[in-house]
């Protein structure tokens, strides 16, 4: 693959291996002490790129090396977040731990002054774009769970869309990361290495981030991804983050997140 001139520049002669954990379009080059990430050139790339440049020294996350444009690509050049995943098989065998680490990184968010966050992800603008992707036929009814759509589930997109458009929760806005899931959150041995993937961060409700991060955790661990831990409570995230379990709030940003 032929990389943009000063991309080239920088990682000449680095060795560098490709990371598939996910489920994002985007394809990540990991090196030594930068990561590359090829997406198609969307709006949600500069504003992942506005976000980074926002939170340096705020929360531990990727600055920004280099960022070129090539074709219908993206080439967007971060430092290295080090650490591992927090779906990493030894983390996951520690569980009340990683939900204390866990807790422990969603209230850092939580607690970081929005007042002049440049990027609004609330009820309104994840609303909007979900509407562009229904429209759009981008949304991949194949990756949905299997209740949300067929027999006892939403006809289709659009009917879930209308569903989440009359049924919207009481807002409680924060800087929320917007895909906090395990492989998006890295720990090392002293703590959090910081937070990756941040193209949908911003201000928005705390509901989300604790939403996906507990259906992340029941996923990384009830077999869904290949990994059985007997006895994993995702449940405890709650307690640990000092919060009462709202069923109505975790339906709808999980339904949410279906059109994405």
């Amino acid at each position: 693959m032929e990389l943009p001139r000063e991309i080239e520049r920088i990682t000449k002669g680095m060795p560098c291996a490709e990371n598939r954990t996910g489920m994002s379009d985007a394809r990540v080059l990991i090196y030594p002490e930068l990561v590359l990430k090829i997406l198609p050139d969307r709006p949600e790339v500069q504003r992942e790129m506005r976000m980074l440049r926002w939170l340096e020294g705020k929360v531990p996350a990727p600055r920004v090396a280099a960022c070129e444009k090539s074709g219908d690509s993206v080439f967007l050049l971060m430092t290295r977040v080090p650490g591992r995943m927090a779906c990493d098989a030894a983390l996951l065998r520690d569980p009340d731990r990683l939900t204390d680490r866990l807790a422990e990184a969603m209230r850092l968010l939580w607690e970081t002054n929005i007042s002049d966050c440049p990027v609004i992800r609330d009820q309104q603008a994840e609303l909007a774009e979900a509407r562009l992707r229904v429209e759009k036929g981008r949304v991949n009814m194949e990756n949905a769970e299997p209740s949300t759509f067929g027999p006892g589930g939403f006809r289709d997109p659009a009917a879930l869309l209308c569903w989440l458009e009359n049924n919207r929760p009481s807002p409680d806005p924060v800087l929320s990361h917007g895909d906090f899931c395990l492989p998006n959150v890295l720990f090392t041995d002293g703590g959090l290495g910081g937070f990756i993937d941040l193209g949908d961060s911003g201000v928005g409700d705390r509901w989300r981030d604790i939403a996906l991060c507990h259906r992340s955790l029941r996923h990384n661990t009830d077999g869904t991804y290949g990994t059985v831990i007997p006895g994993f409570d995702a449940d405890r995230l709650f307690s640990a983050l000092g919060v009462r379990r709202d069923p109505d709030k975790l339906r709808w940003y999980l339904l949410l997140d279906e059109l994405f």
